[in-house]
């Protein structure tokens, strides 16, 4: 049991934040088929209420990358489509995210690029139990994180070596 906690605890903190974990003794993730270059997206093409939230790019938008416009085009819409909780959590995420320092920035980018490589059922392995390490209570958790945090690279790729296998519910 507490092997398994560990092992959601440290998915968790992979997931969340950044462990002390060197980034050479991460395997880097499998390479990927070279994206479509990005098209320019024009500013009229977005709604108004697109416009209303990128107005601040308004003057510099035909000077973006391609891919900068495509991101910010996307994430304007998602914003449109979120309920007041999902933005206000997003919003914390944001000012969380622009405070780390760009290594540990860089290191969250490399780690979630090893996430979208994984294969499916891994990517739903590591969900599960980071939903489960979720639903522990907060002072457990913090234990559970002090003692990932306390561990060598070794032991804690060992703990997630002796993981046990995923849980599958039947339907």
């Amino acid at each position: 049991m507490i092997r398994a906690l560990l092992v959601c605890a440290g998915l968790f903190l992979a997931a969340s934040s950044v462990a002390q974990i060197p980034a050479a003794s991460v395997p880097p993730p499998a390479p990927a088929s070279a994206p479509a270059p990005a098209v320019p997206r024009a500013w009229s093409s977005m709604s108004p209420q697109q416009q209303e939230l990128l107005h601040s790019y308004q003057d510099k938008w035909d000077s973006l990358p391609p891919e900068r416009q495509q991101a910010l085009a996307r994430g304007s819409q998602r914003w449109l489509t979120m309920t007041p909780a999902q933005r206000s959590s997003a919003q914390q995420r944001f000012t969380q995210w622009r405070a780390m320092p760009p290594e540990q920035r860089q290191q969250l980018r490399q780690r979630w690029q090893q996430f979208k490589a994984m294969p499916p059922e891994q990517q739903q392995h590591v969900r599960e139990s980071f939903n489960r390490f979720k639903q522990i209570p907060p002072e457990r958790r913090m234990e559970l994180r002090r003692q990932w945090r306390q561990m060598t690279p070794e032991q804690r790729h060992r703990g997630v070596q002796r993981a046990p296998p995923p849980r599958h519910s039947l339907r």
